[in-house]
């Protein structure tokens, strides 16, 4: 059996990154009920600009991508997004190396890690608080939808 190899992702990955990221982000869709959700809609030529100019990690099983995470940095914080694992992969630690590879893309640049995550999406919780995460605040974007944002000390 293959293993999973975590390395740099760039914009040659893009278009079978939108593919997984598109399959991950369906079951946060229906959970809040909201086929529009900003990771459904993202053109390829986006996801391109964004793995040209921004941190951008893959874990790839065999030939197959079965994970990304992208991060920016702003200023002394490395902003975390887009952290997606095909749902046939999923339970098998591959999101918590993900974290761990993108912070480490950051070394020596960031002092802080952000992310959020919505308020229904206690698995992904559970992640981040177990991979040292805090809750910071949280924001109503809409009356279904509570954005739980979380931070962690680069240490």
């Amino acid at each position: 059996m293959d293993e999973i190899v975590i390395g740099p992702a760039g914009p040659a990955d893009a278009g079978e990154i939108l593919t997984l990221q598109r399959a991950a982000y369906v079951v946060e869709a229906q959970l809040y009920d909201d086929p529009h959700l900003p990771a459904l809609v993202q053109t390829l030529d986006e996801l391109t600009a964004e793995l040209t100019g921004d941190l951008a990690v893959k874990a790839t099983l065999g030939a197959r991508i079965v994970g990304a995470a992208r991060g920016r940095l702003d200023g002394p914080v490395l902003r975390i997004g887009r952290l997606v694992v095909a749902p046939d992969q999923q339970g098998r630690g591959i999101g918590t190396r993900l974290l761990a590879a993108i912070e480490a893309a950051a070394h020596g640049e960031a002092e802080w890690f952000a992310l959020f995550t919505g308020h229904l999406s206690s698995g992904n919780i559970r992640l981040y608080e177990r991979c040292g995460y805090a809750e910071t605040h949280r924001e109503q974007v809409r009356p279904d939808l509570t954005l739980v944002h979380l931070m962690k000390e680069h240490r």
